[in-house]
């Protein structure tokens, strides 16, 4: 076997023809093979589920769950590349109104896609999906803890569309990665922590390769004091439990007023039962060093607590008045763990979320619709849910991102569509102008009528 390089410099020249042969085949014709790939995932969706069950320790159920969300964005972003990014005519202007003018998005090539362990299906396909459906081919880098998933949907991928290697699986550890972004690819799509993203980024410099980055996340739930709180109270148990705390979206902040602070951890309090498999052997001491930190700080356990975390399976852990400058608070736990924290006020926990250099996702719970999209609104945030958790993760028309530490760029959505594409501008000149301002030999007559146009279109 070959170095890293060998392997994915292989890789990306099988897949050079391959993004020529797709790109060229046009919107419908495309729509054809993405969705018999769709098909052939649907059908095997247990086979597909046990795997992702066996190498991330999550349930069966979420496992299929989370099948079924990247399957909704696959049908989305097939049925929808040709319409948002199609050539479509647009408005000339005044200067140019004798040309018309046209706008489409075009493939950029080959697209390196580097995925996560903790959603090894649903958050690759995010790029995976959209990048293929604007004719790119892909090279697929999953993370060496979850590689059978990765391979098996690029095995699937070849069942279901034989004609080339438009998508394929390069497999190994963060130096597979490391080749695919000196590669030479059009795009790098990454998903993982801010500091292995300042590093991709640092090397896609060197070469000018574009870059989108969806990073970590910290983020909060605000509870009004009008809120369902036995509502709140499973949303933020889901938010942080689910997954064993391994999303990045999750909930790992909770700000509450303080009028039903109380009623609220009581609440939640008594959702959290069990344990969970963390996927990574490495992470139950990070949660454990985030939980010592907090209690150290003068936070109390109002469950579990330090001795929950051990290594392999781990208890849930509800953390009360833990200071905001706690490694709790600041960084990214990725772990089954909440800090339930009162506020006096909305605006107060407006304020705490937002002081964060994290920014990607929030949830708001109150029975005042127009307070929510207000509070939303406010919110440092890629996106928000209101009465709900991950409510945006299962729109396939809505972007998804971060800002900050949480990444830029978007995927899903139509904005995850142009993610992938380069915009094309085209004019053709349809007749002659009726005042010729672009040439050398300009008539001074003709420049002072077009003066005069001109300020009295803009000028008043």
């Amino acid at each position: 076997m070959g170095t890293s390089i060998d392997v994915v410099g292989a890789a990306v020249d099988r897949a050079r023809p391959a993004a020529t042969w797709w790109g060229g085949l046009g919107y419908k014709e495309r729509r054809v093979h993405l969705l018999a790939w769709k098909r052939h995932i649907a059908r095997r969706i247990d086979e597909l589920a046990a795997l992702i069950a066996a190498e991330t320790g999550k349930s069966p159920d979420d496992a299929a769950l989370e099948v079924m969300l990247a399957v909704e964005h696959l049908d989305w972003a097939a049925r929808n590349a040709g319409k948002v990014l199609g050539r479509r005519k647009v408005p000339s202007g005044m200067l140019a109104a004798n040309h018309a003018a046209t706008l489409e998005y075009l493939p950029l090539g080959v697209v390196g896609v580097i995925g996560p362990w903790n959603y090894p299906v649903y958050t690759p396909l995010g790029s995976v999906s959209y990048a293929l459906a604007a004719g790119n081919a892909v090279v697929f880098k999953p993370s060496e803890h979850t590689p059978e998933t990765g391979a098996w949907l690029a095995t699937a991928w070849i069942e279901a569309v034989p004609e080339a290697p438009v998508l394929q699986a390069v497999l190994g550890d963060g130096s597979v990665g490391a080749a695919l972004v000196w590669s030479g690819v059009d795009k790098i799509a990454f998903t993982g922590s801010a500091a292995t993203a300042r590093k991709v980024m640092a090397t896609c410099a060197e070469t000018l390769t574009p870059l989108v980055v969806e990073g970590g996340g910290k983020d909060a739930m605000i509870v009004a004091a009008d809120a369902d709180l036995d509502a709140a109270a499973r949303a933020a148990a889901f938010g942080g439990f689910g997954n064993a705390g391994q999303t990045c979206a999750g909930v790992e902040r909770v700000y509450v007023e303080k009028s039903v602070f109380n009623t609220f951890v009581d609440k939640v309090s008594a959702l959290a039962v069990g344990e969970f498999t963390m996927t990574t052997p490495e992470q139950p001491a990070i949660v454990r060093a985030h939980v010592e930190d907090a209690l150290l700080r003068g936070g109390k356990a109002v469950v579990g607590g330090a001795e929950s975390i051990k290594s392999g399976n781990v208890a849930p852990v509800i953390l009360t008045d833990v200071p905001e400058d706690s490694i709790a608070v600041t960084e990214e736990t990725f772990g089954p763990t909440l800090v339930i924290n009162p506020v006096d006020s909305v605006a107060e926990a407006i304020k705490r979320t937002n002081h964060s250099k994290y920014g990607l996702a929030a949830s708001i719970f109150t029975r005042n619709a127009g307070a929510a999209m207000d509070t939303a609104r406010k919110l440092r945030a890629g996106a928000a849910s209101i009465n709900a958790v991950l409510g945006f993760a299962s729109v396939p028309s809505l972007p998804f991102g971060g800002v900050g530490d949480s990444g830029f760029g978007r995927i899903h959505g139509a904005d995850g569509l142009r993610e992938f594409s380069r915009a094309q501008s085209v004019t053709r000149q349809r007749f002659n102008p009726p005042m010729d301002l672009v040439r050398l030999d300009r008539d001074p007559h003709t420049m002072a009528r077009a003066l005069k146009l001109f300020r009295m279109r803009h000028g008043r």
